[in-house]
């Protein structure tokens, strides 16, 4: 036989051991390994589908969040001004209340003021005559004397 002569039968029995060799490769190793790559190919897709889906869950509950903390807001605000409404009105009130005591006590103070100093005019003339009639019976004794 020469070098570059082919022998068939060799060839056969190789192409047939090649074929078996893929068969039990293909089995025991291409299989498991497929399925267990495209199992784990799922299992990413299904994490990163899963974390998309989460993210939106948690964008729309931060937007819902900021909502509620907005509607709060605004709430608060339109709280306080009607408190600070409110709180003005009393307070006009009372100073409007007091001011019209405050006028009423002056009025009275001043009617009974007028009223004495008319009481005291009205006996003006007696009681000049009575510090005058008091002062001679003083000067009088002492000059008799």
């Amino acid at each position: 036989m020469s070098f570059l002569s082919v022998d068939w039968q060799d060839v056969v029995v190789q192409l047939i051991n090649f074929a078996i060799f893929f068969a039990i490769l293909n089995v025991i190793f291409l299989r498991p390994v497929s399925a267990a790559i495209r199992r784990r190919r799922e299992y990413i897709n299904s994490l990163v589908s899963d974390y998309d889906q989460h993210q939106a869950e948690a964008k729309s509950l931060r937007e819902q969040a900021e909502a509620v903390r907005a509607s709060a807001r605004l709430k608060a605000e339109h709280s306080v001004a009607a408190a600070r409404a409110q709180a003005s009105n009393e307070a006009a009130e009372l100073a409007t209340r007091y001011s019209q005591r405050v006028q009423s006590v002056v009025a009275d103070a001043q009617q009974t003021a007028q009223r004495e100093l008319d009481e005291a005019r009205a006996g003006e003339s007696e009681a000049a005559r009575r510090v005058a009639d008091f002062m001679l019976d003083r000067v009088l004794p002492e000059g008799s004397g």
